[in-house]
This record gives structure tokens, sequence and C-alpha cells, in this order.
């Protein structure tokens, strides 16, 4: 009797849940963002928003929280009701730093279900334009040549782009100075101005002035040559396989909980959405490299990602 009524405990517990996911959804949803708007992932949220809404039938509203290294975000989805009416936009720092560096974080990536992969970030390892630094080879000379003394722009004490810095270093056998910044937009004026003499950063901070010449891209991350740098090295290609950071991916996921066919079709609707030709034409123009897959795919990534930040983490950020 015992297991029955716990048997039945089970199935009226779950009910609700069940219900909810045949008349999904019947009402709003909300997509948590948890950088600012504007930015290209803000704006790749709210074109993903606007083709979710229409495949639903139901309004999709962006909800902005940027602040304290994406935690103010994640810990908004993290607390939310898990009935497929939270979906919420997450990056490196959300899923794998955070948890590894935050004393006292009020989530950790349990406290989600990963749906799909959006997009990774195109990097780019740049040089300012008035240096005679052309190509990898012309940096690493310079850097053996002068240990201690190139500039790197970094966005601080314990960030990837430090730990880039640290590794680079460490793989050419010499030092970088690092320069910290508040952002891509300082650093891409620090290039023009010609005092720094490298940093690693996405493409989408300084299109204009990479058209223009004005800044050199001497390497770019990605599985593949971009087509308007076609004579520009891949990271890969350029020597730099070792590094153990993955990509910077942005993805969607939801509060743990939610009712696998809710994942399901928010999954198929999304999937449709980043391989449509709208959606894949805005990531090439913004150099994102559109990654959408299965959800096996992008739990794999996770699980890739969290590894390989440890090993960042445990050696250059602590």
């Amino acid at each position: 009797m015992r297991r029955l009524a716990l048997a039945l405990i089970t199935v009226i517990a779950a009910w609700p849940l069940a219900a909810a996911a045949d008349d999904y959804p019947n009402r709003p949803i909300k997509m948590i963002v948890p950088i600012s708007a504007g930015s290209i992932t803000d704006v790749a949220s709210r074109l993903a928003a606007q083709e979710l809404q229409a495949k639903l039938g139901q309004p999709v509203v962006v909800i902005n929280k940027p602040g304290a290294a994406m935690v103010l975000g994640g810990s908004e989805c993290a607390k939310s009701d898990p009935d497929g009416y939270t979906l919420c936009i997450v990056s490196p720092d959300t899923m794998s730093f955070n948890p590894l560096t935050i004393p006292d974080l009020p989530y950790n990536p349990d406290s989600f279900i990963p749906i799909i992969d959006m997009y990774h970030v195109v990097e780019g390892l740049m040089s300012p334009a008035e240096d005679r630094i052309n190509t990898i080879e012309d940096l690493h000379a310079k850097a053996v040549a002068e240990p201690g003394k190139l500039n790197w722009g970094t966005l601080g004490e314990r960030t990837t782009t430090d730990a880039f810095r640290q590794w680079l270093g460490e793989h050419w056998n010499t030092k970088f100075v690092a320069i910290p910044f508040k952002g891509g937009s300082e650093i891409t004026a620090a290039l023009l101005g010609n005092t720094i003499d490298g940093a690693k950063i996405g493409l989408g901070n300084m299109v204009s002035q990479l058209n223009e010449g004005k800044i050199k891209l001497l390497a770019l991350s990605g599985s593949h040559r971009w087509q308007q740098f076609s004579g520009t090295p891949t990271f890969d290609e350029a020597g730099f396989s070792a590094y153990p950071a993955g990509p910077i991916y942005w993805g969607v996921v939801v509060p743990a909980g939610t009712p696998a066919p809710i994942v399901t079709r928010l999954h198929d609707a999304l999937l449709g959405i980043f391989q449509g030709e709208k959606f894949k034409n805005f990531a090439n123009q913004n150099f994102l490299e559109a990654t959408a897959g299965s959800t096996a795919d992008f739990v794999a990534l996770l699980k890739k990602d969290r590894e390989s930040a440890k090993v960042l983490v445990d050696k250059y950020m602590k």
C-alpha cells in the first residue's frame, strides 16, 4: 500500500506539469539576457524572440539582466518557475567560470536544462595598424626579442582575456604586460591609438575598423577562415590549438524541472530559427559562427567547456 500511495503522489504531483505541457504556450514567454541592451548578443536574442513568437503564437519578451559577470541573469533564471515560460541566454561565464570562481554562487550548472547552442563569437588576435607587426610570426619574433615590453589589452585580472595573455607568454617563452580595460570598445580605442601591441577579443567590436584597415587582424578563432579575411589564419593554423579554453558560445537554457515535452518543442522551434537564412545572415554580418544543433550536442559542449574552464581557472585565474 505504501508503494502504491507513493506512486499516486508522484503521479498527482506531475499531473499539473504534464497538463501545462499539453497546453503550452498559452501566455507570454520571457527571455532573460544577462548583458546590456544594444550588444550583439542582445540584438541576436531579440531577433530570435521575434521569430519564436511567430512560431509559438505567444509574445516573447526580452528582459535584460546585466551585471555582476552575468550572475544576475543566471540567478534570475535559476529561481524562475520551471514551466517553459522563462528562457535564458547563457555563456561560458554563466555555466563554467562563475561556478568555479564565485563563492556562494546562488546557482550551479545543474540549475538549468540545456536547450540549444546559438552561436560562437569569432575572436581575433589584433595589432595596431601603425605597428610593424603584420603576421603572427612578426608578433612572435618581437615578443621573444622584447620580453616584458609588449603591452597586451585585457579585461582585467581573472578573465579569459588575461588567461590568454599568460598562456601565450608561456607558449612563446616570453612575457606580455597586462593592460586592463573595462570593455571591447576601450581595447579598440587603445589599438587605434597604438598604446597596446596586441589583444584577443571578438571581431564584432571593431568591424568597421578592420574593414578600413585601421586595425590589423593576425589570426581568428572558429572552425574555418572567414570569407572577408581569407588570408588570415585560424587560431589552430597559427599554432594556438593547445590553448585549453573552449569557444565563446551563447546558448539557450531553461530552469531545471521544465517538462521534457516543452524542452523538445522549444528546441525544435529554436533550431529552425537558428538554422534559417535570416539568422545565419545576421550571424555572418557580425562575425558570429551559427552552431545550432541537437540538445545532446549542446550538453556535450557544456561538459567540455567546464573541463577546459577548470584548467584555466586553476592555472591563471586564482
